[in-house]
């Protein structure tokens, strides 16, 4: 696979989402803020979101939705990588914003959930109806793990629903091109997960002591993050240790594509044909662009 570096010099990019202008926008999570890249590795605030800035999607309305964890991890630096570690301690929770793109503001749309909290919520995607899956990756603390759960929530700040919890780890989250289908991937447990999904916004209830379906568990130590779907159906999930871009068919069988940073955290697609891929190395702080063997599945509200 010929691997292009698009730009470097990110605090731990995340989140990109593929635009019409042939740029790139992602989070840069230490960073706190959303950044423009353009195709000549220029890069330009978006906007300073503040917190962890995790996933982001486009919305109905053309602003972007981002998934911010609340500052949930501490960096340190290791062998040339930068790593999240642990929770501060004066991290007190996360939160859902939305962010105009043509004026920058920022508004607030979740912080909690029937009284509860939001933890760290990392990843999200929009459903035709406009409505969006997202999930909390929890957080660890001095005294054990606090864990994370997948909602649905609407974009005008009306509605939110905590579907499964009590998880180790979600992270990234998608929907199957015909959208009867959530995925959710599992970073410790290097598990992803699928849900039955009964009506738009609506999970079908599981089987008994079975939160959802397991699609497949990858062998030894690997960690999985933010995911994008491909047009046909596979799923695509930035894996961590074993670095690089594994993908996940329905049946449970997997190819990886391997990238040169242990912590590959996310990628997206577009392009005229869907198969220019975009993808995060924030270990090393990168953007890569590569062509990706099949065509992804086009998100419903990206330009």
């Amino acid at each position: 696979m010929d691997i292009q570096l698009v730009t470097d010099g990110l605090l731990f990019p995340e989140g990109p989402v593929a635009m019409a202008d042939g740029s790139v926008i992602l989070t840069e999570i230490q960073g706190q803020r959303l950044t423009r890249v353009w195709p000549d590795g220029r890069k330009e605030t978006v906007a300073n979101t503040g917190g962890g800035p995790n996933g982001a999607a486009i919305g109905p309305d053309g602003a972007i939705y981002v998934t911010n964890n609340g500052a949930s991890f501490q960096f340190f630096e290791a062998n040339g990588l930068n790593i999240p570690g642990p929770t501060p301690p004066e991290h007190t929770g996360g939160y859902i914003q939305r962010v105009d793109l043509k004026t920058g503001a920022i508004t607030t749309l979740y912080t909690a959930c029937d009284g509860k909290t939001l933890v760290g919520p990392n990843d999200l995607v929009f459903d035709k109806q406009g409505g969006f899956w997202f999930t909390d990756h929890g957080c660890s603390t001095p005294e054990g793990k606090k864990y994370g759960a997948l909602y649905y929530a609407l974009p005008d700040g009306s509605k939110i629903v905590r579907w499964r919890d009590h998880f180790v780890s979600p992270n990234g989250v998608g929907l199957s091109p015909d959208e009867k289908t959530v995925y959710m991937a599992d970073t410790m447990l290097g598990r992803l997960w699928s849900f039955d999904v009964a009506a738009p916004g609506v999970l079908a209830d599981p089987l008994p002591l079975q939160p959802g379906n397991v699609v497949c568990n990858l062998p030894g130590y690997q960690l999985l993050d933010s995911l994008a779907v491909e047009a046909g159906g596979k799923v695509c999930v930035a894996t961590i240790i074993n670095g690089g871009i594994t993908a996940f068919d329905p049946d449970g069988s997997t190819e990886h594509f391997a990238f040169p940073d242990v912590i590959v955290t996310n990628i997206c697609f577009g392009g005229e044909d869907m198969r220019d891929a975009w993808i995060t190395a924030s270990g090393t702080g990168q953007l890569y662009k590569c062509r990706w063997p099949r065509p992804g599945l086009k998100l419903n509200f990206n330009a």
